[in-house]
């Protein structure tokens, strides 16, 4: 029985040190990034006094008490929020200061606490997906879709191609694209080895945000934004893709026309390098109003086509929300269904909607008890309530008792008689 004892005991002290060693293994382990020490050899307290930490650079960083890297870090996440800091809110979220550290700099920083509409997210939390690469490819080329096709989230790939646009265009090389604040590195790793990039950045690249590229001999003259086509930016220096995106930008976006420098500005393509380079040769002619062929007095509202609304002015994800809607409803039996749609631009449909008229004589129509099973189901009025219909009506004729029954919001209610007959 001694001898059971003593090997029990034994065992037991062995398990307990494995657990031990095994905690101690897996806490150092659970941090993405390495514990930051503050130097504090040279910030026992500094004469601190008011600063506004967009005027830092990485020296006065240094100066407050962070190490090399802790700058960097510091100044490569003010480029990711879009250069500046709009409040200590948002300086605080950067992961390169600690709260001890940050509440002995707060009453000292020059910002509001909070700032409305603050475009930071936490990025690396929406690491969700693999990163699956199987090719390689030039970053350089890839649009926010072929981003996520790769892995990243929605926010992730626009955050990637800002970072982009902040280089000038081009990531120049794996050193710059490592420096992506989004991209963890691990992901990197992923990245690497299929990247067609230069490993190392040249020397004369300067990384201010100014377009960085070859010069070519461009040879500038005047010229009217609004009549080039891609070809013909091409020949200004620009990309196929971004020359494409330019007239798409103008097309779509503003519906045919440039109507200011700034409208040009704007334009995400454009750097604001670029943009100076153009500026003295951009004459901009007054806008030619597009002659509309229909005369939508007399075009009914549920016949109107996706071609015609585009005429009309709706942008193709107007146009496809307005006729995707109807196409659910079977028809509108109002024009405040319109006005209703989902992402719609209210002021131009309102136009649309008091100029062509709407005509539901072919709008289908039923009573509770007759109404199709799968229109009951599809309907967007019908759909939430439609098993509850089909039990009902097996006990009840009457749509007045059947409606009673249902205990909808008046609202909703009101909405399912504009299909009843």
């Amino acid at each position: 029985m001694r001898k059971n004892y003593y090997h029990k005991l034994a065992f037991m002290a062995i398990l307990l040190i494995v657990l031990l060693a095994f905690q101690k293994y897996t806490s150092r382990e659970k941090e993405n990034f390495p514990e930051i020490k503050f130097i504090t050899e040279h910030s026992v307290s500094p004469n601190l006094t008011d600063f506004n930490p967009n005027d830092l650079d990485e020296k006065q960083w240094e100066h407050l008490g962070f190490s090399e890297k802790q700058a960097s870090t510091i100044l490569n996440y003010k480029k990711i929020v879009g250069g500046e800091f709009t409040s200590k809110e948002q300086l605080k979220k950067c992961y390169a200061i600690s709260a001890e550290k940050f509440t002995e700099l707060e009453s000292f920083i020059l910002l509001p606490e909070t700032a409305k509409g603050e475009r930071f997210e936490k990025f690396r939390n929406d690491d969700k997906k693999e990163i699956i690469v199987s090719r390689k490819f030039n970053p350089d080329k890839l649009s926010s879709s072929e981003w996520m096709k790769i892995g990243f989230s929605e926010k992730q790939a626009e955050a990637i191609l800002k970072y982009k646009n902040y280089l000038g265009g081009s990531f120049v090389s794996k050193q710059k694209f490592k420096e992506c604040f989004i991209i963890s590195s691990e992901n990197y790793s992923k990245l690497e080895p299929y990247l067609m990039l230069p490993a190392k950045t040249p020397t004369d690249f300067k990384n201010s945000g100014q377009n960085y590229a070859v010069k070519s001999n461009i040879s500038y003259h005047p010229f009217d934004p609004n009549i080039l086509n891609p070809e013909e930016w091409k020949a200004l220096g620009f990309s196929e893709k971004q020359a494409n995106a330019i007239v798409n930008y103008r097309d779509r976006n503003l519906r045919g026309s440039f109507k200011t420098l700034e409208d040009i500005q704007k334009c995400f393509v454009i750097s604001a390098q670029k943009f100076q380079e153009l500026k003295p040769y951009i004459k901009l002619s007054p806008a030619v109003e597009k002659k509309q062929e229909t005369d939508f007095s007399k075009v009914d509202l549920n016949m109107i086509t996706f071609k015609q609304l585009l005429e009309f002015g709706l942008d193709e994800k107007n146009a496809g929300s307005m006729i995707g809607f109807r196409k659910k409803l079977r028809g509108f039996v109002s024009k405040q269904q319109i006005l209703d749609t989902y992402n719609i631009d209210k002021n131009l449909v309102q136009k649309l909607i008091s100029i062509a008229p709407l005509d539901v004589s072919n709008v289908p129509k039923y009573t509770l008890t007759e109404a199709p099973e799968e229109w009951l189901k599809d309907h967007p009025y019908f759909k939430y309530s439609a098993d509850k219909i089909i039990f009902y009506r097996t006990t009840y004729k009457d749509d007045k008792k059947i409606l009673k029954l249902l205990k909808l919001k008046p609202e909703y209610e009101e909405r399912m008689k504009l299909y009843l007959k």
